[in-house]
C-alpha cells in the first residue's frame, strides 16, 4: 500500500475491508499533492453493492486490498454500523471526490486526464466543461473483462496514456480488475479512481440527488426513482442484505 496516500490515521476495519480513516478534504489534499509521475496507485470506493458482493465472492478481496485507499461510499452503511455499535469509517463518496478533483485539483491546461468507459459524448462534455486540453478516452466493449484481448486493450490504453488522474468508469468489479492489473504490471503512473457512474453526474447525463437528500442517506431512493427498472432489484432485494451482514459482524464482536 503506497504510504504517500495511506499514511496517517489508523484504518477502520468493517466487513472485512480496511477503510482509510481520512475525511474528504484529507483525501483530496493527498491526491492533489501526489506527483503525476509516481507509480500507479488506485482508489476504490466500496458501497453497499460492493460489500455485499465481497461477502459472497471473497475471491474479489485482493482487488480491494491492492488499492492505495479504500473509501466508504455509503452513508447508509456508516449509519447502520454506528447503530450496531461497530466502527464507522469516514464517508467519502466517489461522486463527491470526482467532482472535487475536477474542480480543485486538475489543472486543465497542464494535466493529462484519462477516462476508461463512458461515451464519446461524456468525454466531450467533460472536456468542454472543464477546459481539458489533454484528455484521453477509451470505451471498452460490453463484457470486456471476459475477453482477454479487450481487457488487455483497456489495460494498455492506460499504460500508453500516462495521466495524473485516470477515471475508471466501467462498473465494479471490472474497474478494480483493470486497476489491480496496472499495479501488478508496474508500467503505469498516476492515480486511478474507480468511480462507477460519477462522470454521468458531472456531465448532467444523470441527475444527482439534492444535497438534503444525500445528507439524509436517501440518495439510493432518489436513484431508484430515476431508473426503477434497472435499480429495483439492487436497492429493494440485494441492498437490504447489508443489515444482516452488519448485524452478524456486531454479534461476532460481542462474542454471541
Amino acid at each position: 500500500m503506497p504510504s504517500d496516500l495511506a499514511a496517517g490515521p489508523a484504518p477502520v476495519r468493517l466487513l472485512g475491508v480496511e477503510f482509510a480513516g481520512l475525511g474528504p478534504d484529507d483525501v483530496l489534499d493527498r491526491l492533489a499533492a501526489r506527483p503525476a509521475a509516481s507509480p500507479f496507485a488506485y482508489v476504490v470506493t466500496p458501497n453497499t453493492d460492493h460489500l455485499i458482493r465481497l461477502s459472497v465472492k471473497p475471491e474479489l478481496g485482493p482487488l480491494y486490498e491492492a488499492a492505495a485507499l479504500r473509501l466508504l461510499d455509503s452513508r447508509v452503511v456508516a449509519r447502520l454500523a454506528r447503530l450496531f455499535g461497530l466502527p464507522a469509517p469516514p464517508v467519502v463518496t466517489g461522486s463527491d471526490l470526482t467532482e472535487a478533483l475536477f474542480e480543485r485539483a486538475v489543472v486543465p491546461a497542464e494535466d493529462t486526464v484519462a477516462i476508461l468507459g463512458g461515451s464519446e459524448e461524456t468525454a466531450a462534455a467533460l472536456r468542454n466543461r472543464y477546459g481539458l486540453a489533454r484528455l484521453a478516452h477509451h470505451n471498452p466493449p460490453m463484457g470486456f473483462d471476459r475477453d482477454p484481448a479487450a481487457l488487455e486493450a483497456a489495460i494498455r490504453f492506460l499504460e500508453d496514456h500516462p495521466a495524473r488522474f485516470a477515471f475508471l468508469a466501467v462498473g465494479s468489479p471490472r474497474q478494480e480488475i483493470v486497476a489491480e492489473a496496472l499495479v501488478r504490471r508496474g508500467k503505469a503512473t498516476g492515480v486511478g479512481l474507480c468511480i462507477g457512474a460519477s462522470l454521468l453526474f458531472l456531465t448532467g447525463a444523470e441527475r444527482r440527488a439534492p444535497g438534503v437528500v444525500q445528507g439524509a442517506g436517501l440518495e439510493w431512493a432518489w436513484r431508484l426513482a430515476q431508473d426503477p427498472r434497472r435499480l429495483a432489484r439492487r436497492y429493494l432485494v440485494d441492498s437490504p442484505q447489508i443489515v444482516r451482514l452488519l448485524w452478524s459482524e456486531a454479534r461476532r464482536g460481542r462474542g454471541v
